[in-house]
């Protein structure tokens, strides 16, 4: 009989390394939210990838960063620190080419946990001169002995399942803890959430940064069709009026966007309903957090 191995992986990093792209990649389908602004991710998500005899658990974490002014930035740290506590092989994600202090601050957290540390290069499509990719890994390895240093484009899928193979090497003997077909711990409730947030994110970026969140108020099948009701909250009004655009026009197109995107993920026809409402200070407010969906999973 084969004998099956089963563990935990942690993926950190700063914000906008590229650590929910990865995940998505490595896995084949997308249950992490992305964008290009940082702290896009704000929960800690499971991603499940059994292949034959190993089912490795994959723990994308909020981007670590030393900024902690709101309620919200205190939750993300807490999200992403008290995961190194409890896997079996860490991956550090960082970018080509760049070495940040925040990178430097995330492994100094890294250098307390006492799992083995992947070094992961990504963004090496990026880089335009190819030939600083070797002084690059051995700058970093004089700062922390890696177990192992793999350069990839999670983008791309270049060098995955390299990746994949050495993570495995790293997965204790053991039962499979999932499902084989199971991809995430998360509910649809949840990732449906996410993707009007991923939506607005991405439309709405640099006016609505961090001060917007969604929760889902109803979700049921109705014969063929899910009915879907969300509330959008934000902190003023102003930023309602920006939320809801001109005759309604940007909330619709962010609605549209979303509606499309839950209906690959549950395989099925979606009614979406989208509400816009002011929470003040929510945020920076640990009560309204925990209301919100943002407790501590540990």
């Amino acid at each position: 009989m084969t004998e099956t191995r089963c563990g935990y992986i942690a993926i950190v990093g700063r914000p906008n390394v590229g650590k929910s792209t990865l995940l998505n990649h490595i896995l084949g389908q997308k249950i992490s939210i992305t964008s290009r602004k940082p702290q896009t991710t704000r929960h800690r998500v499971l991603g499940i990838k059994t292949r034959e005899s190993v089912q490795a658990i994959f723990v994308d974490t909020p981007g670590m960063h030393r900024g902690e002014k709101r309620a919200i930035n205190r939750f993300m740290n807490r999200e992403a620190s008290t995961t190194l506590r409890d896997v079996d092989v860490i991956l550090l994600v960082i970018e080509a080419g760049r070495w940040l202090d925040e990178d430097a601050w995330v492994l100094e957290q890294v250098r307390q946990a006492s799992s083995p540390v992947v070094l992961v290069i990504n963004k090496v499509d990026k880089l335009e001169d190819k030939t600083q990719l070797l002084p690059f890994i051995t700058a970093r390895t004089e700062d922390f002995e890696f177990a192992d240093v793999l350069p990839v484009s999670a983008l791309r899928a270049d060098n995955l399942a390299a990746l994949e193979r050495t993570l495995e090497s790293y997965l204790p003997a053991g039962p499979h803890l999932f499902d084989e077909d199971q991809i995430t711990d998360r509910s649809m409730r949840f990732l449906a959430a996410e993707t009007v947030r991923e939506k607005i994110t991405r439309q709405l970026g640099d006016e609505l940064p961090y001060s917007m969140t969604v929760e889902i108020e109803e979700f049921k099948l109705e014969g063929k069709i899910t009915h879907i009701s969300a509330a959008i909250y934000v902190e003023r009004d102003g930023q309602k009026k920006i939320l809801i655009g001109s005759g309604g026009s940007r909330l619709k197109s962010i609605g549209q966007e979303a509606r499309r995107d839950i209906e690959r993920l549950i395989d099925g026809k979606v009614m979406l309903n989208l509400w816009v409402k002011v929470k003040s200070g929510w945020s920076d407010d640990e009560r309204a957090l925990r209301s919100l969906g943002y407790t501590d999973t540990d």
